[in-house]
């Protein structure tokens, strides 16, 4: 498990934490401050195979007992309402502004399918973010390897670094960093949502792309998991979850330990 020494002083800078049940397109309501960084896993467009690849497809995980009732079904009814057109133009409208010294630049990571990394890019382009790089993360296990016909097996997440003209904000000593990362799990926070990312990963690109005190923002919250990793890093998290099953539940099992307003 990932040490959390952090905890303490992120209570002693009172850092802001704040997930909102509504749509990020409403951010105006709220008054949020604009970001250093925004983190978001947006919908793969998967349809009815969003289980294909997860132990979920079977009963009790297990391919010899039948595929479970989550076979041939999508994750969301509200995937089918994602428009990539507006969530661009809510991180181009909520990042900070470029500052004029070099190294503070902000930045965006968006999990995606590698399917839709090039449109993730090219729409990005639309909204000022000329600049795009991947990055991937390679898991130990892949439950593909349920399926019969499946000889090679996917076991790799893939998200877009994307920034506007300035290189961002980075934090490793001056050292070069991989385009490629463990996919790291820590078992010790709650499993709340099918995509949810390992806090972990999360606690990675955080301590890389901001500074204690910057501000992070998550467009799509779901488990509310990136808020979580934002503020026990001393990061002033703002997010919004427009299913209000998964904003409680964010707010009762995974921010509960984590001073916070959550607007129903």
């Amino acid at each position: 498990m990932e040490d959390r020494g952090n905890e303490g002083d992120m209570k002693s800078k009172k850092v802001k934490c704040e997930l909102y049940n509504d749509h990020f397109q409403n951010y105006k309501r709220y008054g949020i401050p604009k970001a250093q960084l925004v983190i978001a896993d947006i919908p793969y467009n998967l349809g009815n195979n969003a289980y294909a690849s997860s132990l979920e497809w079977y009963i009790d995980g297990d391919n010899k007992k039948g595929e479970s009732d989550k076979a041939n079904k999508q994750f969301f009814d509200t995937d089918n309402d994602f428009r990539i057109s507006e969530f661009m133009h809510f991180c181009s409208t909520m990042l900070i502004k470029e500052p004029k010294e070099t190294g503070k630049a902000p930045a965006m990571i968006v999990f995606c399918a590698f399917q839709q990394m090039q449109m993730v890019a090219e729409y990005g382009k639309k909204h000022g973010f000329n600049n795009s790089y991947p990055i991937f993360f390679i898991k130990k296990s892949s439950p593909q390897v349920l399926k019969a016909n499946m000889k090679i097996v996917g076991a790799v997440e893939y998200a877009m670094v994307l920034y506007r003209e300035k290189l961002p904000k980075f934090n490793n000593d001056g050292r070069m960093i991989m385009n490629w990362f463990e996919w790291e799990v820590d078992n010790g926070y709650p499993k709340l949502h099918p995509t949810q990312k390992p806090i972990p990963v999360l606690k990675r690109l955080i301590n890389i792309f901001t500074d204690p005190g910057d501000v992070v923002i998550d467009p799509v919250a779901g488990s509310g998991s990136t808020l979580r990793a934002a503020s026990e890093l001393g990061r002033n998290a703002y997010g919004f979850e427009i299913k209000k099953n998964f904003a409680k539940d964010a707010k009762d099992k995974m921010l509960s330990e984590v001073p916070i307003t959550l607007n129903l």
